[in-house]
Protein backbone atom coordinates (compact mmCIF):
# COMPACT_ATOMS: atom_id res chain seq x y z
CA UNK A 1 0.00 0.00 0.00
CA UNK A 2 1.45 3.58 -0.81
CA UNK A 3 2.81 5.80 1.83
CA UNK A 4 2.42 9.09 2.35
CA UNK A 5 5.48 11.43 2.65
CA UNK A 6 6.07 12.86 5.55
CA UNK A 7 4.99 16.48 6.33
CA UNK A 8 8.36 17.31 8.03
CA UNK A 9 11.41 16.51 5.78
CA UNK A 10 14.00 16.65 8.36
CA UNK A 11 12.17 13.62 10.12
CA UNK A 12 11.59 10.31 7.28
CA UNK A 13 11.63 7.92 9.90
CA UNK A 14 8.37 9.03 11.40
CA UNK A 15 5.49 6.95 8.71
CA UNK A 16 2.26 9.05 8.07
CA UNK A 17 -1.01 7.13 7.92
CA UNK A 18 -1.44 5.09 5.13
CA UNK A 19 -3.57 6.46 2.49
CA UNK A 20 -6.66 4.48 1.50
CA UNK A 21 -7.93 3.45 4.48
CA UNK A 22 -10.00 6.10 4.87
CA UNK A 23 -13.42 6.55 3.51
CA UNK A 24 -15.76 9.31 2.60
CA UNK A 25 -18.70 10.04 4.55
CA UNK A 26 -20.47 9.90 1.17
CA UNK A 27 -19.61 6.15 0.45
CA UNK A 28 -19.53 5.13 4.02
CA UNK A 29 -23.43 6.31 4.53
CA UNK A 30 -24.85 5.70 1.20
CA UNK A 31 -28.12 4.21 1.35
CA UNK A 32 -28.60 0.24 1.06
CA UNK A 33 -32.42 0.29 1.72
CA UNK A 34 -34.96 1.26 -0.57
CA UNK A 35 -36.78 2.83 2.39
CA UNK A 36 -33.21 4.33 3.63
CA UNK A 37 -33.45 7.20 0.28
CA UNK A 38 -33.80 10.87 1.41
CA UNK A 39 -36.27 12.89 -0.27
CA UNK A 40 -37.02 9.90 -2.88
CA UNK A 41 -39.62 8.40 -1.47
CA UNK A 42 -42.28 8.03 -4.67
CA UNK A 43 -39.56 6.41 -6.53
CA UNK A 44 -38.64 4.14 -3.51
CA UNK A 45 -42.00 3.30 -3.37
CA UNK A 46 -42.98 2.63 -7.17
CA UNK A 47 -40.19 0.71 -6.97
CA UNK A 48 -40.77 -1.09 -3.59
CA UNK A 49 -44.36 -2.23 -5.51
CA UNK A 50 -42.73 -3.47 -9.02
CA UNK A 51 -40.35 -6.01 -6.95
CA UNK A 52 -43.46 -7.34 -4.94
CA UNK A 53 -45.98 -7.62 -7.91
CA UNK A 54 -43.37 -9.21 -10.01
CA UNK A 55 -43.35 -5.81 -12.87
CA UNK A 56 -40.03 -5.43 -13.31
CA UNK A 57 -39.55 -3.78 -16.29
CA UNK A 58 -36.19 -4.30 -18.63
CA UNK A 59 -35.07 -0.62 -18.73
CA UNK A 60 -35.16 2.14 -16.33
CA UNK A 61 -34.07 5.34 -16.53
CA UNK A 62 -32.99 7.58 -13.29
CA UNK A 63 -32.76 11.51 -14.14
CA UNK A 64 -32.00 14.38 -11.53
CA UNK A 65 -29.71 16.40 -10.12
CA UNK A 66 -26.38 15.22 -8.95
CA UNK A 67 -26.23 14.18 -5.40
CA UNK A 68 -29.77 13.23 -5.04
CA UNK A 69 -29.55 9.01 -5.05
CA UNK A 70 -29.85 7.82 -8.58
CA UNK A 71 -26.67 5.70 -8.77
CA UNK A 72 -27.08 4.55 -5.29
CA UNK A 73 -31.35 3.63 -6.16
CA UNK A 74 -29.59 1.63 -9.13
CA UNK A 75 -27.32 -0.68 -7.26
CA UNK A 76 -30.42 -1.28 -4.73
CA UNK A 77 -32.38 -2.33 -7.52
CA UNK A 78 -29.73 -4.11 -8.72
CA UNK A 79 -29.27 -6.50 -5.11
CA UNK A 80 -33.16 -6.80 -5.00
CA UNK A 81 -33.49 -8.14 -8.34
CA UNK A 82 -30.24 -10.84 -7.64
CA UNK A 83 -30.57 -11.39 -3.79
CA UNK A 84 -30.72 -14.88 -3.22
CA UNK A 85 -34.24 -14.36 -1.45
CA UNK A 86 -35.27 -12.30 -4.07
CA UNK A 87 -36.90 -10.23 -6.09
CA UNK A 88 -37.40 -8.71 -2.90
CA UNK A 89 -37.87 -4.87 -1.96
CA UNK A 90 -35.73 -5.53 0.95
CA UNK A 91 -32.38 -7.61 -0.37
CA UNK A 92 -30.23 -9.40 3.18
CA UNK A 93 -27.36 -7.25 2.49
CA UNK A 94 -25.60 -10.80 4.33
CA UNK A 95 -25.01 -12.76 0.92
CA UNK A 96 -22.29 -12.75 -1.32
CA UNK A 97 -24.48 -11.55 -4.53
CA UNK A 98 -25.27 -8.38 -1.89
CA UNK A 99 -21.92 -7.82 -0.86
CA UNK A 100 -20.14 -7.76 -4.03
CA UNK A 101 -22.66 -5.66 -6.05
CA UNK A 102 -22.10 -3.31 -2.77
CA UNK A 103 -18.86 -3.13 -3.24
CA UNK A 104 -19.08 -2.68 -6.83
CA UNK A 105 -17.30 -6.05 -7.85
CA UNK A 106 -20.47 -8.38 -8.84
CA UNK A 107 -19.67 -9.81 -12.42
CA UNK A 108 -23.01 -10.10 -13.40
CA UNK A 109 -23.97 -6.21 -12.29
CA UNK A 110 -21.92 -4.12 -14.68
CA UNK A 111 -21.31 -0.23 -13.91
CA UNK A 112 -20.55 1.57 -17.24
CA UNK A 113 -19.36 5.31 -17.32
CA UNK A 114 -20.82 6.52 -20.67
CA UNK A 115 -18.79 9.38 -20.43
CA UNK A 116 -15.52 7.42 -21.29
CA UNK A 117 -17.89 4.53 -23.26
CA UNK A 118 -19.58 6.38 -25.58
CA UNK A 119 -18.40 4.64 -28.71
CA UNK A 120 -20.13 2.42 -30.94
CA UNK A 121 -17.57 0.48 -30.86
CA UNK A 122 -18.46 -0.01 -26.45
CA UNK A 123 -22.27 -0.53 -27.90
CA UNK A 124 -21.00 -3.40 -29.85
CA UNK A 125 -19.18 -5.16 -26.50
CA UNK A 126 -21.91 -4.66 -25.12
CA UNK A 127 -24.45 -5.86 -27.29
CA UNK A 128 -22.32 -9.58 -28.38
CA UNK A 129 -22.28 -9.73 -24.05
CA UNK A 130 -25.78 -9.71 -23.68
CA UNK A 131 -25.95 -12.93 -25.51
CA UNK A 132 -24.73 -14.72 -22.45
CA UNK A 133 -25.90 -16.04 -19.33
CA UNK A 134 -25.15 -14.46 -16.17
CA UNK A 135 -22.28 -16.20 -14.26
CA UNK A 136 -23.94 -16.75 -10.83
CA UNK A 137 -26.70 -14.36 -10.36
CA UNK A 138 -30.71 -14.74 -12.05
CA UNK A 139 -30.05 -11.11 -14.11
CA UNK A 140 -27.48 -9.38 -15.65
CA UNK A 141 -27.97 -5.99 -14.97
CA UNK A 142 -26.17 -2.82 -16.75
CA UNK A 143 -25.96 0.54 -15.01
CA UNK A 144 -24.64 3.13 -17.45
CA UNK A 145 -24.21 6.39 -15.28
CA UNK A 146 -24.16 10.00 -16.96
CA UNK A 147 -26.05 7.73 -20.29
CA UNK A 148 -26.82 10.97 -22.16
CA UNK A 149 -23.17 11.13 -23.10
CA UNK A 150 -23.16 8.43 -25.68
CA UNK A 151 -23.06 9.37 -29.14
CA UNK A 152 -25.83 9.24 -31.30
CA UNK A 153 -24.05 6.30 -33.51
CA UNK A 154 -24.01 4.70 -29.89
CA UNK A 155 -27.52 5.52 -29.19
CA UNK A 156 -29.03 4.14 -32.37
CA UNK A 157 -26.17 0.77 -32.02
CA UNK A 158 -28.32 0.10 -29.14
CA UNK A 159 -32.12 0.78 -29.71
CA UNK A 160 -32.71 -2.97 -31.18
CA UNK A 161 -31.24 -4.42 -27.88
CA UNK A 162 -32.98 -2.18 -25.38
CA UNK A 163 -36.33 -2.70 -26.88
CA UNK A 164 -36.35 -6.52 -27.05
CA UNK A 165 -33.33 -7.66 -24.80
CA UNK A 166 -32.38 -11.31 -23.76
CA UNK A 167 -34.78 -11.96 -20.55
CA UNK A 168 -31.97 -12.27 -18.35
CA UNK A 169 -30.80 -8.94 -18.99
CA UNK A 170 -31.90 -5.76 -17.39
CA UNK A 171 -30.84 -1.96 -18.16
CA UNK A 172 -30.56 0.93 -15.40
CA UNK A 173 -29.43 4.49 -16.81
CA UNK A 174 -28.83 7.40 -14.97
CA UNK A 175 -28.41 10.73 -15.97
CA UNK A 176 -28.45 14.42 -14.91
CA UNK A 177 -29.35 16.07 -17.94
CA UNK A 178 -32.31 13.96 -19.58
CA UNK A 179 -32.96 16.74 -22.48
CA UNK A 180 -29.88 15.25 -24.61
CA UNK A 181 -31.09 11.50 -24.48
CA UNK A 182 -33.33 10.72 -27.82
CA UNK A 183 -36.59 10.28 -27.22
CA UNK A 184 -36.04 7.02 -28.70
CA UNK A 185 -34.67 5.90 -25.47
CA UNK A 186 -36.88 7.49 -23.32
CA UNK A 187 -39.78 5.64 -25.11
CA UNK A 188 -38.35 1.95 -24.61
CA UNK A 189 -37.24 2.50 -20.47
CA UNK A 190 -39.36 3.34 -17.64
CA UNK A 191 -38.67 7.28 -15.95
CA UNK A 192 -38.31 7.75 -12.60
CA UNK A 193 -37.57 11.93 -11.37
CA UNK A 194 -35.91 12.41 -8.83
CA UNK A 195 -35.85 15.75 -7.25
CA UNK A 196 -34.22 18.38 -5.03
CA UNK A 197 -33.44 16.91 -1.43
CA UNK A 198 -35.19 19.50 0.75
CA UNK A 199 -33.23 21.37 3.53
CA UNK A 200 -34.67 19.35 6.29
CA UNK A 201 -34.25 16.27 5.26
CA UNK A 202 -30.75 17.04 4.89
CA UNK A 203 -29.97 18.23 8.35
CA UNK A 204 -31.72 15.03 9.51
CA UNK A 205 -29.48 12.90 7.70
CA UNK A 206 -26.26 14.74 8.68
CA UNK A 207 -27.49 14.98 12.14
CA UNK A 208 -27.57 11.23 12.09
CA UNK A 209 -24.00 11.11 10.55
CA UNK A 210 -22.45 13.24 13.11
CA UNK A 211 -23.79 10.93 15.90
CA UNK A 212 -22.65 7.96 14.31
CA UNK A 213 -19.47 9.30 14.01
CA UNK A 214 -19.06 9.98 17.68
CA UNK A 215 -18.70 14.00 17.13
CA UNK A 216 -20.77 17.32 17.86
CA UNK A 217 -22.35 19.80 15.56
CA UNK A 218 -25.13 22.97 16.36
CA UNK A 219 -27.85 22.84 14.47
CA UNK A 220 -27.45 26.39 13.03
CA UNK A 221 -24.42 24.61 11.29
CA UNK A 222 -25.95 21.66 9.95
CA UNK A 223 -28.50 24.08 8.71
CA UNK A 224 -25.85 26.02 6.80
CA UNK A 225 -24.34 23.27 5.43
CA UNK A 226 -27.86 21.85 4.11
CA UNK A 227 -28.22 25.24 2.74
CA UNK A 228 -25.08 25.22 0.46
CA UNK A 229 -26.00 21.91 -0.43
CA UNK A 230 -28.39 22.95 -2.58
CA UNK A 231 -30.37 19.60 -2.69
CA UNK A 232 -27.61 17.21 -2.79
CA UNK A 233 -27.34 14.83 -0.18
CA UNK A 234 -23.71 14.39 -1.67
CA UNK A 235 -22.87 17.69 -1.51
CA UNK A 236 -24.13 17.99 1.74
CA UNK A 237 -21.81 14.94 2.73
CA UNK A 238 -18.82 15.72 1.23
CA UNK A 239 -18.80 19.36 2.81
CA UNK A 240 -19.38 18.27 6.60
CA UNK A 241 -16.94 15.44 6.02
CA UNK A 242 -14.63 18.24 5.39
CA UNK A 243 -16.05 20.55 7.81
CA UNK A 244 -15.50 17.49 10.68
CA UNK A 245 -11.87 17.50 9.57
CA UNK A 246 -11.51 21.36 10.11
CA UNK A 247 -13.53 21.99 13.10
CA UNK A 248 -12.69 19.24 15.18
CA UNK A 249 -14.95 17.58 18.04
CA UNK A 250 -17.07 20.10 17.51
CA UNK A 251 -18.99 21.62 14.56
CA UNK A 252 -20.05 25.34 15.12
CA UNK A 253 -21.75 28.36 12.38
CA UNK A 254 -18.65 30.34 13.02
CA UNK A 255 -16.58 27.27 11.91
CA UNK A 256 -18.46 26.75 8.41
CA UNK A 257 -18.78 30.69 7.48
CA UNK A 258 -14.95 31.18 7.50
CA UNK A 259 -14.49 27.80 6.03
CA UNK A 260 -17.00 28.45 3.05
CA UNK A 261 -15.79 32.20 2.88
CA UNK A 262 -19.70 33.28 3.59
CA UNK A 263 -20.70 36.39 6.07
CA UNK A 264 -22.52 35.39 9.18
CA UNK A 265 -26.09 35.80 8.69
CA UNK A 266 -26.39 38.52 11.22
CA UNK A 267 -24.05 40.64 9.07
CA UNK A 268 -26.85 40.15 6.03
CA UNK A 269 -29.63 40.96 7.85
CA UNK A 270 -27.50 44.02 9.62
CA UNK A 271 -27.01 45.07 5.50
CA UNK A 272 -30.13 44.86 4.84
CA UNK A 273 -31.30 46.84 7.66
CA UNK A 274 -29.18 49.47 6.57
CA UNK A 275 -29.97 49.35 2.92
CA UNK A 276 -33.87 49.73 3.46
CA UNK A 277 -33.44 52.56 6.34
CA UNK A 278 -31.22 54.25 3.39
CA UNK A 279 -28.29 54.67 5.80
CA UNK A 280 -25.24 54.06 3.16
CA UNK A 281 -22.93 54.76 5.17
CA UNK A 282 -23.66 52.09 7.65
CA UNK A 283 -24.31 49.49 4.72
CA UNK A 284 -20.17 49.96 3.57
CA UNK A 285 -19.48 50.06 6.81
CA UNK A 286 -20.45 46.91 7.39
CA UNK A 287 -19.20 45.18 4.25
CA UNK A 288 -15.69 46.95 4.74
CA UNK A 289 -15.42 44.18 7.37
CA UNK A 290 -16.32 41.78 5.54
CA UNK A 291 -13.55 42.64 3.37
CA UNK A 292 -11.23 43.03 5.88
CA UNK A 293 -11.97 39.31 7.56
CA UNK A 294 -11.60 38.14 4.30
CA UNK A 295 -14.91 37.02 3.19
CA UNK A 296 -15.62 36.79 -0.30
CA UNK A 297 -17.92 39.35 -1.93
CA UNK A 298 -19.33 37.54 -4.41
CA UNK A 299 -20.32 34.99 -1.41
CA UNK A 300 -21.77 37.90 0.28
CA UNK A 301 -23.57 38.67 -2.96
CA UNK A 302 -25.59 35.76 -3.53
CA UNK A 303 -26.41 35.83 0.35
CA UNK A 304 -28.21 39.00 -0.70
CA UNK A 305 -29.81 37.78 -3.44
CA UNK A 306 -31.08 35.44 -1.53
CA UNK A 307 -32.21 37.39 1.35
CA UNK A 308 -33.84 39.51 -1.41
CA UNK A 309 -35.68 36.90 -2.70
CA UNK A 310 -37.02 35.66 0.47
CA UNK A 311 -38.06 39.38 0.81
CA UNK A 312 -39.93 38.81 -1.81
CA UNK A 313 -41.65 35.24 -1.16
CA UNK A 314 -42.40 36.65 2.48
CA UNK A 315 -43.84 39.97 1.05
CA UNK A 316 -45.88 38.15 -1.39
CA UNK A 317 -47.04 34.79 -0.04
CA UNK A 318 -46.14 35.29 3.81
CA UNK A 319 -43.51 33.97 5.72
CA UNK A 320 -46.16 29.96 6.97
CA UNK A 321 -45.25 27.06 5.25
CA UNK A 322 -42.69 29.03 2.38
CA UNK A 323 -39.13 28.17 2.40
CA UNK A 324 -36.53 30.51 3.03
CA UNK A 325 -32.84 30.82 3.30
CA UNK A 326 -33.06 32.54 6.44
CA UNK A 327 -32.27 30.54 9.60
CA UNK A 328 -35.51 29.94 12.37
CA UNK A 329 -34.08 32.45 14.57
CA UNK A 330 -33.93 35.36 12.10
CA UNK A 331 -37.56 35.01 10.99
CA UNK A 332 -38.81 37.93 13.02
CA UNK A 333 -36.44 39.97 11.03
CA UNK A 334 -37.03 38.65 7.95
CA UNK A 335 -41.05 39.65 8.47
CA UNK A 336 -40.29 42.98 9.46
CA UNK A 337 -38.36 43.56 6.61
CA UNK A 338 -40.46 42.24 3.91
CA UNK A 339 -43.29 44.28 5.53
CA UNK A 340 -41.15 47.38 5.49
CA UNK A 341 -41.44 48.07 1.57
CA UNK A 342 -43.61 46.91 -1.11
CA UNK A 343 -43.10 44.43 -3.36
CA UNK A 344 -42.24 46.88 -6.53
CA UNK A 345 -39.44 48.36 -4.31
CA UNK A 346 -37.95 44.66 -3.62
CA UNK A 347 -38.17 43.43 -7.38
CA UNK A 348 -36.35 46.28 -7.98
CA UNK A 349 -33.59 45.85 -5.48
CA UNK A 350 -33.39 42.09 -6.82
CA UNK A 351 -33.15 43.59 -10.74
CA UNK A 352 -30.09 45.59 -8.79
CA UNK A 353 -28.36 42.98 -7.27
CA UNK A 354 -28.60 40.97 -10.42
CA UNK A 355 -27.05 43.30 -12.83
CA UNK A 356 -24.50 43.78 -10.28
CA UNK A 357 -23.63 40.02 -9.96
CA UNK A 358 -23.48 39.95 -14.14
CA UNK A 359 -21.47 42.93 -13.85
CA UNK A 360 -18.68 41.47 -11.49
CA UNK A 361 -18.35 38.50 -13.36
CA UNK A 362 -16.16 39.32 -16.00
CA UNK A 363 -14.52 42.86 -13.91
CA UNK A 364 -11.29 43.23 -12.09
CA UNK A 365 -13.14 45.98 -10.33
CA UNK A 366 -15.78 43.35 -7.88
CA UNK A 367 -15.70 45.99 -4.56
CA UNK A 368 -16.71 49.26 -6.50
CA UNK A 369 -19.36 47.52 -8.43
CA UNK A 370 -20.63 46.09 -5.54
CA UNK A 371 -21.31 48.95 -3.21
CA UNK A 372 -22.58 51.20 -6.09
CA UNK A 373 -25.28 48.43 -5.62
CA UNK A 374 -25.63 49.20 -2.35
CA UNK A 375 -25.77 52.79 -2.93
CA UNK A 376 -27.94 52.53 -5.55
CA UNK A 377 -30.25 50.04 -2.90
CA UNK A 378 -30.07 52.71 -0.35
CA UNK A 379 -31.26 55.14 -2.64
CA UNK A 380 -33.83 53.44 -4.22
CA UNK A 381 -37.28 54.87 -2.98
CA UNK A 382 -40.36 53.42 -2.19
CA UNK A 383 -42.24 52.77 -5.46
CA UNK A 384 -45.55 52.79 -6.55
CA UNK A 385 -47.28 49.93 -8.00
CA UNK A 386 -48.29 50.88 -11.99
CA UNK A 387 -51.99 49.78 -11.08
CA UNK A 388 -52.21 52.55 -8.61
CA UNK A 389 -50.67 55.06 -10.30
CA UNK A 390 -53.10 54.13 -13.16
CA UNK A 391 -55.99 54.27 -10.66
CA UNK A 392 -54.71 57.99 -9.47
CA UNK A 393 -54.53 59.39 -12.64
CA UNK A 394 -58.20 57.53 -13.66
CA UNK A 395 -60.10 59.32 -10.60
CA UNK A 396 -58.12 62.63 -11.32
CA UNK A 397 -59.50 62.48 -14.97
CA UNK A 398 -56.56 60.91 -16.93
CA UNK A 399 -54.20 62.42 -19.31
CA UNK A 400 -54.89 66.30 -18.14
CA UNK A 401 -54.69 69.12 -21.00
CA UNK A 402 -53.00 72.31 -19.74
CA UNK A 403 -52.05 74.45 -22.47
CA UNK A 404 -51.69 77.66 -22.68
CA UNK A 405 -55.03 79.43 -23.76
CA UNK A 406 -55.51 79.72 -27.42
CA UNK A 407 -57.13 83.03 -28.88
CA UNK A 408 -59.89 82.01 -31.00
CA UNK A 409 -61.28 85.18 -32.97
CA UNK A 410 -64.53 85.51 -34.69
CA UNK A 411 -64.80 83.12 -37.70
CA UNK A 412 -61.19 81.53 -37.23
CA UNK A 413 -59.80 78.74 -36.02
CA UNK A 414 -57.72 77.90 -32.86
CA UNK A 415 -55.10 74.72 -32.70
CA UNK A 416 -57.04 72.21 -30.49
CA UNK A 417 -55.33 71.70 -26.86
CA UNK A 418 -52.60 69.08 -26.81
CA UNK A 419 -52.06 66.80 -23.72
CA UNK A 420 -49.49 67.37 -21.19
CA UNK A 421 -48.29 65.73 -17.81
CA UNK A 422 -51.17 65.12 -15.79
CA UNK A 423 -51.91 67.98 -12.79
CA UNK A 424 -54.54 68.29 -10.41
CA UNK A 425 -57.55 69.46 -11.49
CA UNK A 426 -61.24 70.08 -10.74
CA UNK A 427 -62.25 68.25 -14.18
CA UNK A 428 -65.84 66.31 -14.79
CA UNK A 429 -65.28 62.15 -14.95
CA UNK A 430 -68.44 60.94 -16.23
CA UNK A 431 -68.28 59.21 -19.49
CA UNK A 432 -71.77 59.36 -20.04
CA UNK A 433 -73.39 61.28 -23.21
CA UNK A 434 -76.53 62.63 -20.92
CA UNK A 435 -76.52 66.15 -20.11
CA UNK A 436 -74.96 67.06 -16.67
CA UNK A 437 -78.49 68.92 -15.83
CA UNK A 438 -76.77 72.79 -16.07
CA UNK A 439 -76.88 74.06 -19.68
CA UNK A 440 -73.93 76.00 -21.11
CA UNK A 441 -73.31 77.60 -24.02
CA UNK A 442 -70.75 76.51 -27.00
CA UNK A 443 -69.26 79.83 -27.72
CA UNK A 444 -66.20 82.05 -27.84
CA UNK A 445 -66.26 82.77 -24.24
CA UNK A 446 -66.73 79.23 -23.05
CA UNK A 447 -64.61 77.47 -25.89
CA UNK A 448 -61.92 77.08 -24.07
CA UNK A 449 -62.39 75.21 -20.49
CA UNK A 450 -65.05 72.89 -22.28
CA UNK A 451 -63.10 72.01 -24.86
CA UNK A 452 -59.84 71.66 -22.73
CA UNK A 453 -62.05 69.32 -20.50
CA UNK A 454 -63.67 67.06 -23.47
CA UNK A 455 -60.37 66.36 -24.37
CA UNK A 456 -58.78 65.57 -21.14
CA UNK A 457 -61.48 62.25 -20.81
CA UNK A 458 -60.70 61.43 -24.85
CA UNK A 459 -57.70 58.33 -25.21
CA UNK A 460 -54.43 59.23 -25.89
CA UNK A 461 -54.79 58.09 -29.70
CA UNK A 462 -57.94 60.54 -30.13
CA UNK A 463 -55.94 63.64 -28.46
CA UNK A 464 -53.00 62.98 -30.92
CA UNK A 465 -55.26 63.18 -33.94
CA UNK A 466 -56.94 66.20 -32.35
CA UNK A 467 -53.47 68.02 -32.18
CA UNK A 468 -53.50 67.76 -36.06
CA UNK A 469 -56.64 70.11 -36.96
CA UNK A 470 -57.48 73.47 -36.15
CA UNK A 471 -61.06 73.63 -34.29
CA UNK A 472 -63.43 76.61 -34.46
CA UNK A 473 -66.74 77.64 -33.19
CA UNK A 474 -68.48 77.75 -36.24
CA UNK A 475 -72.38 77.91 -34.57
CA UNK A 476 -73.58 77.99 -30.94
CA UNK A 477 -73.06 73.96 -29.65
CA UNK A 478 -71.47 73.51 -32.97
CA UNK A 479 -67.79 72.88 -33.93
CA UNK A 480 -66.01 72.43 -37.14
CA UNK A 481 -62.54 70.83 -37.81
CA UNK A 482 -60.47 72.26 -40.24
CA UNK A 483 -58.05 69.64 -41.75
CA UNK A 484 -55.17 69.18 -44.09
CA UNK A 485 -56.30 66.41 -46.72
CA UNK A 486 -52.85 64.43 -46.09
CA UNK A 487 -54.22 63.37 -42.51
CA UNK A 488 -57.43 61.49 -44.81
CA UNK A 489 -55.79 58.16 -44.41
CA UNK A 490 -57.80 54.93 -43.53
CA UNK A 491 -57.77 54.94 -40.11
CA UNK A 492 -57.51 58.88 -39.19
CA UNK A 493 -60.37 60.33 -36.63
CA UNK A 494 -61.76 63.00 -39.16
CA UNK A 495 -63.29 60.18 -41.22
CA UNK A 496 -64.40 57.31 -38.51
CA UNK A 497 -68.06 59.04 -37.97
CA UNK A 498 -67.89 56.40 -35.01
CA UNK A 499 -65.05 58.13 -33.12
CA UNK A 500 -66.42 61.49 -34.10
CA UNK A 501 -69.80 60.29 -32.57
CA UNK A 502 -67.98 59.66 -29.43
CA UNK A 503 -66.24 62.99 -29.33
CA UNK A 504 -69.88 64.75 -29.59
CA UNK A 505 -70.99 62.68 -27.07
CA UNK A 506 -68.38 63.90 -24.78
CA UNK A 507 -68.83 67.14 -25.94
CA UNK A 508 -72.89 67.37 -25.13
CA UNK A 509 -72.21 65.86 -22.28
CA UNK A 510 -70.07 68.45 -21.12
CA UNK A 511 -72.00 71.85 -22.57
CA UNK A 512 -75.23 69.97 -21.52
CA UNK A 513 -77.06 70.24 -24.83
CA UNK A 514 -76.73 68.48 -28.40
CA UNK A 515 -73.64 69.61 -30.42
CA UNK A 516 -72.40 68.88 -33.61
CA UNK A 517 -69.08 68.57 -35.28
CA UNK A 518 -68.31 69.37 -38.68
CA UNK A 519 -64.96 68.15 -40.33
CA UNK A 520 -63.91 70.41 -43.43
CA UNK A 521 -60.68 69.21 -45.54
CA UNK A 522 -58.10 72.23 -46.89
CA UNK A 523 -54.68 72.42 -48.02
CA UNK A 524 -55.09 72.88 -52.22
CA UNK A 525 -57.01 76.26 -52.51
CA UNK A 526 -59.97 73.97 -52.62
CA UNK A 527 -63.17 75.61 -51.30
CA UNK A 528 -63.15 74.37 -47.45
CA UNK A 529 -67.21 73.58 -47.36
CA UNK A 530 -66.81 71.08 -50.66
CA UNK A 531 -63.50 68.69 -49.45
CA UNK A 532 -63.34 65.74 -52.36
CA UNK A 533 -62.51 62.35 -51.17
CA UNK A 534 -60.93 59.67 -53.32
CA UNK A 535 -62.49 56.56 -54.12
CA UNK A 536 -60.73 54.56 -51.47
CA UNK A 537 -61.74 57.35 -48.55
CA UNK A 538 -65.30 57.09 -50.25
CA UNK A 539 -65.45 53.33 -49.73
CA UNK A 540 -63.90 53.63 -46.43
CA UNK A 541 -66.35 55.86 -45.35
CA UNK A 542 -69.39 53.24 -46.61
CA UNK A 543 -67.56 50.57 -44.65
CA UNK A 544 -67.34 52.93 -41.18
CA UNK A 545 -70.77 53.44 -41.74
CA UNK A 546 -71.76 49.83 -41.92
CA UNK A 547 -69.98 49.38 -38.86
CA UNK A 548 -71.76 51.88 -37.25
CA UNK A 549 -74.88 50.30 -38.11
CA UNK A 550 -73.75 46.89 -36.90
CA UNK A 551 -72.76 49.55 -33.19
CA UNK A 552 -76.19 50.04 -33.32
CA UNK A 553 -76.93 46.12 -32.33
CA UNK A 554 -78.01 45.19 -28.35
CA UNK A 555 -75.49 42.60 -27.96
CA UNK A 556 -72.82 44.52 -29.76
CA UNK A 557 -73.49 47.71 -27.62
CA UNK A 558 -73.57 45.90 -24.38
CA UNK A 559 -70.54 44.22 -25.55
CA UNK A 560 -68.14 47.32 -26.18
CA UNK A 561 -70.14 48.76 -23.17
CA UNK A 562 -69.49 45.66 -20.14
CA UNK A 563 -65.75 45.72 -21.74
CA UNK A 564 -64.65 48.52 -22.79
CA UNK A 565 -63.84 47.15 -26.17
CA UNK A 566 -63.41 48.58 -29.42
CA UNK A 567 -64.24 46.89 -33.18
CA UNK A 568 -61.56 46.15 -35.14
CA UNK A 569 -62.47 43.45 -38.15
CA UNK A 570 -66.33 43.68 -38.53
CA UNK A 571 -68.50 41.22 -41.55
CA UNK A 572 -71.15 42.79 -43.62
CA UNK A 573 -73.54 40.39 -42.40
CA UNK A 574 -74.03 42.27 -39.26
CA UNK A 575 -76.80 44.28 -40.67
CA UNK A 576 -77.32 46.58 -43.90
CA UNK A 577 -74.31 48.80 -44.61
CA UNK A 578 -75.85 52.36 -45.28
CA UNK A 579 -73.83 54.01 -48.34
CA UNK A 580 -72.60 57.42 -48.74
CA UNK A 581 -72.62 59.30 -52.07
CA UNK A 582 -68.98 60.38 -53.14
CA UNK A 583 -67.98 63.48 -51.63
CA UNK A 584 -70.01 63.40 -48.86
CA UNK A 585 -68.36 64.10 -45.34
CA UNK A 586 -70.91 62.11 -42.35
CA UNK A 587 -71.81 65.20 -39.92
CA UNK A 588 -72.28 63.55 -36.54
CA UNK A 589 -75.00 64.86 -33.95
CA UNK A 590 -76.30 63.80 -30.87
CA UNK A 591 -79.29 64.44 -29.98
CA UNK A 592 -80.25 65.00 -26.09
Amino acid sequence: MAKKKPTDPMSESTPSPPVGEYTVLARRYRPQQLADLVGQEPVAQALINALQRGRVAHAYLFTGARGVGKTSTARILAKAINCVKGPTPTPCDECEICKAITTGEDTDVIEIDGASNNGIDNIRDLRSNVQFRPSRSRNKIYIIDEVHMLSTQAFNGLLKTLEEPPPHVKFIFATTEVQKIPITILSRCQRFDFGGISITGIMDRLREIVASEGMQADDEALEAIARRAGGSMRDGQSLLDQLLAFSGDRLTVDRVHQMLGTAHEDRVTAIAEAVLTKNAKLALEIVNDIVNAGQQLGELLDQLIEYWRDLMVVNAAGLSGQSVSVSSARRDVLQRHATSVSLDTILAGMDIFAAAKTRMRGSSHVRALFEMALVRMSMLADLVPIAQIAQLLAKEGGMIATPAKASVPSGGFARAPAPVTPEKKNVTTDSSSTPTGATVELNEQTFDGIWRQTVTHLGFAEQSELRRANVAISAPNALAFRVPRRYNTPGNLFIDSIRLGKIADRLSGMVGAACSLKVEWTDDGTDANAPVRSSSATAMGQQRQARAEMMKLPMVKRTTDVLGAQVIVFDEGFGTPVKTEPGEIPETTTEE
